[in-house]
């Protein structure tokens, strides 16, 4: 027999993410003594004390941080249940929330949910454009269904579903394209490179935002996507890596030309689609998990 309930761990939850009683009052627009009721009856039935007040202030104790993370797990789970249900019980889900990360390519991922919208007319798709960690915070703070993303989930499901190769470009008119030679690391460094910066909330406040390759240039440009980082490269303003599928038709034209490295032109990266939950893939998203899959077998490389 279960000594506590579902909405005594709900009212200890509110009262930390709130940071009392009374705020916690205003956001689950319950009564102030109805909070401090359940909470006590949490307390009671634990045997343990969960808050202290340190002036005005109420803090959790060391026995209410150990428990605050059970229960954050606990509710967790029953709202993990609680959407399966729901999908269970309508069937086809009425919205697809999809995490893209820059890199991959757009068209591919145009092109599968063309072909959900097909099968599914009345669901809406919500197309969210991140940078490096910004796929994956979205699926962990349940802002997206699927991800495509260059990294794993610490926790959840990972499936590697390409490889995108990402050349060293520059304008056709570019100063690099003039030293007729292979270029090194220290030849860069002189000339201005593109970045593209970290989506993720968490890591740009952070100082540990995730970055990819050499950024060793004396000065640098940081942008927030990488098409706008194809732009300053097409009007002559920088170098960069960038997507080969991004690239390929430019370079086919001219306009941007490989920049001739003796070592790091190219790199390689694996992409992932990542998910939080499979029991909460609804029909419409394996559908385009499905095509993405075919799509991606088709994906243009340098060698090609």
């Amino acid at each position: 027999m279960q000594k506590t309930t579902l909405e005594q761990w709900r009212m200890f939850k509110a009262v930390v993410d709130a940071g009392g009683f009374n705020q916690a009052a205003s956001t689950v627009h319950k009564s102030q003594s109805s909070i401090h009721h359940a909470v006590s009856k949490l307390e009671e039935s634990l045997g343990v004390k969960l808050f202290e007040v340190e002036g005005r202030k109420t803090v959790l104790t060391e026995a209410g941080k150990l428990l605050l993370r059970r229960g954050e797990y606990l509710l967790d789970e029953v709202s993990r249940i609680e959407a399966v249900a729901e999908s269970v019980s309508s069937g086809v889900e009425s919205e697809l929330r999809i995490a893209v990360d820059g890199a991959f390519p757009q068209t591919i991922v145009y092109q599968a949910l063309e072909k959900v919208s097909s099968l599914f007319p009345q669901i809406r798709i919500d197309i969210i454009d991140t940078v490096l960690s910004g796929t994956n915070e979205l699926i962990q703070n349940r802002e997206a269904d699927i991800g495509l993303s260059g990294f794993q989930m610490p926790s959840g499901l990972n499936e590697e579903i390409c490889t995108l190769e990402f050349v060293a470009v520059a304008h056709k008119d570019h100063p690099l394209h003039q030293f007729d030679r292979p270029l090194s690391y220290e030849d860069l460094k002189s000339y201005r490179q593109i970045i593209t910066r970290d989506s993720s909330v968490e890591k740009r406040a952070s100082e540990n935002q995730r970055t990819a390759g050499w950024q060793g240039s004396e000065q640098r440009w940081t942008v927030g996507s990488l098409r706008a980082s194809f732009d300053l490269i097409s009007q002559n303003l920088g170098f960069a890596w960038l997507p080969f599928p991004l690239v390929n038709d430019v370079l086919e034209q001219g306009l941007l030309k490989r920049l001739p490295l003796t070592e790091g032109a190219f790199r390689s990266a694996s992409f992932y689609l990542n998910y939080q939950d499979k029991d909460q893939v609804g029909p419409a998203a394996r559908e385009f998990i499905g095509e993405l899959r075919l799509l991606t077998l088709d994906m243009p490389t340098s060698e090609n």
